[in-house]
């Protein structure tokens, strides 16, 4: 048997999403599963948001605080249609 053909990676998607459902399912009965608090869950999505976001600036190899044009719009007071006090 070649090292390829071993493993859960080698199988096919339907048979891994039927082995790990049935674990899942075997620990939520067992009472050993984790189950997210809300506080759980929003904090990893934030976490993950952040993350992606710093891979995706580093890909494009700018960030809004080293790009001049950005910053400049960054610092300028938001356009709300409405005319400010001092027009």
């Amino acid at each position: 048997m070649a090292k390829e053909d071993r493993g859960f990676a080698s199988m096919d998607r339907a048979k891994q999403r039927e082995i790990a459902s049935k674990g899942g399912k075997a620990a939520h009965q067992k009472g050993t599963a984790h189950e997210w608090t809300s506080e759980e869950a929003r904090d990893a999505g934030r976490k993950g948001g952040i993350a992606s976001h710093r891979r995706r600036r580093e890909q494009l190899g700018n960030t809004a605080s080293n790009s001049p044009e950005m910053g400049d719009r960054m610092n300028a007071p938001a356009e709300s249609g409405m005319p400010s006090d001092n027009e």
